[in-house]
Formats: structure tokens, C-alpha cells, sequence
């Protein structure tokens, strides 16, 4: 799978389901909207008293699903970040694009806006007979 097929599979999709482990090792799970950069960086906003924002901060190690209807799917591991300034700014606009309602949450005390850099994918379509598997890497 090409970079421009990935964004463009990736970008037919509002909402993903996230994983990160919890300090004592347990797992965690949400539903998270998201939008995706011409990078292929996944941004979501949160806020920094869920247990995702802390997770995050204490092992960037972060999971995601995407696409989980019609047995299309994208599966990403990767690592969150929180960026600062100026590339705090452009995820936002990337994620403004998505969601333009993200402006109003700024006012939320806490609000953040976390980066994930996925690391290995593995693409799924099962409409297919026998199915299309590709796992692959990106640096």
C-alpha cells in the first residue's frame, strides 16, 4: 500500500478507537476523532484529565483501529507526542480542517491536542476473497 492510498483510506474515517496502557500496565481503550496530516501523523484532541492524556504522558506507546465498518480496516501502532508552538499549531489546523468545532473547545481548561507518528500498519480488507492483508512499516 502506497503513502497516498493509506491518507486516503485514513481520511474516509472521523472516529478511531485508541489504546494505551495504564501506569500499572492494564490496558485502556477510547473512541477518538481524529484527522490526519498529509504526514500521515493522526491528531486527536483531549483533555489532560482523561486517563489517555496521562497514560500518553507516561508511555507514548499508543495503538489505533480505523475503519472498523464495512471489514475495511487500518490497525497503527505508533507514538504520541504533545507538541508545543509553532507544530502545535499546525496539527491543530490539520485537525481544524476535520473538525472546525475544535476552535470552541480551546476555551476547555485542559484542552490538548495529541500527535501520533504511526510506526507499523497493517491494512485489512475482507470484502475480498481471500482477503487482502498488507502489514508494513513507515520511517
Amino acid at each position: 500500500m502506497k503513502h497516498d492510498e493509506l491518507l486516503q483510506f485514513l481520511r474516509r474515517y472521523r472516529l478511531a478507537v485508541q489504546a494505551s496502557v495504564t501506569p500499572d500496565g492494564a490496558p485502556q481503550a477510547a473512541v477518538v476523532g481524529f484527522a490526519v496530516s498529509d504526514e500521515l501523523e493522526i491528531v486527536f484532541d483531549t483533555v489532560e484529565s482523561t486517563r489517555k492524556y496521562r497514560n500518553l504522558r507516561a508511555d507514548p506507546r499508543i495503538a489505533l483501529v480505523v475503519g472498523w465498518d464495512n471489514a475495511i480496516t487500518a490497525q497503527i501502532e505508533g507514538v504520541a507526542d504533545f507538541p508545543t508552538g509553532s507544530e502545535l499549531e499546525r496539527i491543530r489546523a490539520c485537525y481544524f480542517t476535520a473538525y472546525p468545532d475544535g476552535r470552541d473547545r480551546l476555551a476547555w481548561p485542559g484542552i490538548t491536542h495529541v500527535r501520533v507518528r504511526p510506526a507499523w500498519v497493517r491494512y485489512s480488507d475482507f470484502t475480498q476473497d481471500p482477503p487482502h492483508i498488507e502489514e508494513f512499516t513507515i520511517e
